[in-house]
């Protein structure tokens, strides 16, 4: 008598929808814009962001949110004052940042809260 495998288990395979030319590219420029940053500092140990550099600064925000960058904002008196990641994400474009390697071994907490980035003032932190 021979033995036969049988499988009761069925495979749901979501079918990825067809995304338009533009959004794959969009979604790959993203991308070599992150490596490239991340690759820059890390090159270097730390880089300055200026002011008014929102794109690199929206870039850079989503890198610290998974824990790949540490962005401190540069203060009146040019000390740093670290930002979170829900800072961050609205900065004003009135002040510099140093973006910099995240310190060897820290942990990354994201906390469980929906829309955590952008906490209205009567969620906890």
């Amino acid at each position: 008598m021979g033995c036969v495998a049988v499988s009761n288990v069925v495979p749901f395979r979501r079918i990825a929808p067809a995304s338009a030319a533009g959004e794959r590219d969009a979604r790959n420029r993203r991308r070599s814009e992150q490596r490239s940053l991340m690759d820059a500092v890390y090159a270097t140990g730390s880089m300055i962001v200026a002011a008014e550099d929102r794109e690199i600064k929206l870039t850079a925000s989503r890198l610290q949110v998974y824990g790949f960058l540490t962005i401190e904002e540069v203060t009146e008196d040019g000390g740093m004052r670290r930002l979170r990641p829900s800072e961050a994400i609205r900065a004003r474009s009135e002040r510099p940042w140093r973006l910099s390697k995240p310190a060897f071994g820290s942990a990354v907490t994201i906390p469980s809260l929906d829309d955590f980035l952008f906490e209205s003032a009567g969620q906890p932190f």
